[in-house]
């Protein structure tokens, strides 16, 4: 029997961050929970904090082991790819004193992990979580969003852990 980790996935957002939440034992991966932060304020740093508050609460009521945040990606604009990266630190320092491992992945990553096409739309990646996690209702893009970002962790984390103990025992 595998032991069973508690991910959070977290995608970062200068606006709005998702979270998620879910249980894995590496066969079988179930939802916790979910939801999204609003960042409140009038001033970008204001935003920040909100972030950082938002996501510590959460890390200390979940208490997750391993943590996955989605890797920014180089857009057009880039004042928002800035704001986008000060969002995702915001996001990781909230969770960094828990002591929870992180993990990063790529959007095509978490795409291709969880809908099967690294370009797949955010109406596909809500449908796929649904679908894998059970959920009864359709939820929102940036909490479905965390969820991929979950599941994709929970999907590869334990061949990582096969790689790493083969490593070890290597010849």
């Amino acid at each position: 029997m595998n032991a069973t980790i508690r991910i959070l996935g977290i995608d970062p957002g200068s606006r709005i961050t998702g979270f998620g939440i879910v249980d894995s034992d590496g066969v079988r991966t179930r939802h916790v929970s979910s939801g999204c932060i609003k960042a409140t304020g009038e001033e970008f740093p204001e935003r920040l904090a909100s972030i950082f508050r938002g996501l510590r609460d959460v890390v200390t009521e979940y208490q997750p082991s391993q943590i996955a945040v989605e890797r920014v990606f180089m857009s057009r604009n880039a004042d928002s790819a800035l704001k986008l990266g000060q969002a995702r630190g915001a996001a990781i320092c909230a969770t960094l004193e828990s002591g929870a491992e992180l993990f990063e992945y790529a959007a095509r990553a978490v795409k291709q992990s969880v809908v099967g096409r690294g370009g797949a739309d955010k109406g596909q990646v809500q449908h796929m979580v649904k679908a894998l996690l059970a959920l009864q209702v359709l939820p929102k893009e940036d909490e479905a969003d965390a969820l991929a970002v979950a599941l994709c962790h929970a999907h590869h984390w334990p061949l990582a852990q096969r790689m790493r103990a083969a490593g070890a025992a290597g010849p």
